[in-house]
């Protein structure tokens, strides 16, 4: 009989904490996320209006060509002399003055006057597909 008394104490303490283990209070709005709504009424697929042709963040303008030409020597790990180079930090609308070859573009920034160089960004003729669904930018 003695020995049953501490088992009674422990039962009834399980008894009683299992209901407040149970209570679960969801009132976090940061926790459960709320579905966005879908407006079908403007749903329509509008083109996008960026500019054209342009430098996009992480390109790099260089002076001369023959900066150009050190820049792709350094990133080989060839020792020299440091190029006279930029990175771009945002997109930058150009124009394009020249190409000699698929990795070396003379361009203009058509933002500031009468600043070119020389980038090795690919910029192909036209823009490209948005989405890869296929629709170009006119």
């Amino acid at each position: 009989m003695r020995r049953s008394v501490p088992w009674r104490f422990a039962v009834l303490c399980l008894v009683v904490s299992q209901p407040a283990l149970a209570q679960v209070i969801w009132d976090m709005p940061n926790v459960i996320e709320q579905k966005p709504k879908f407006d079908k009424d403007n749903s329509t697929v509008r083109p996008r209006t960026d500019v054209w042709p342009r430098l996009d963040p992480g390109a790099v303008i260089c002076k001369t060509e023959a900066d150009l030409q050190r820049l792709a020597a350094s990133r080989r790990g060839e020792p020299g002399e440091p190029p006279n180079c930029q990175l771009i930090r945002t997109p930058t609308a150009i124009q394009i003055q020249r190409r000699a070859g698929p990795g070396r573009t003379q361009v203009s920034l058509t933002d500031q006057n009468g600043v070119d160089g020389w980038t090795d960004a690919w910029l192909p003729e036209r823009p490209q597909a948005v989405g890869g669904k296929g629709i170009t930018i006119k």
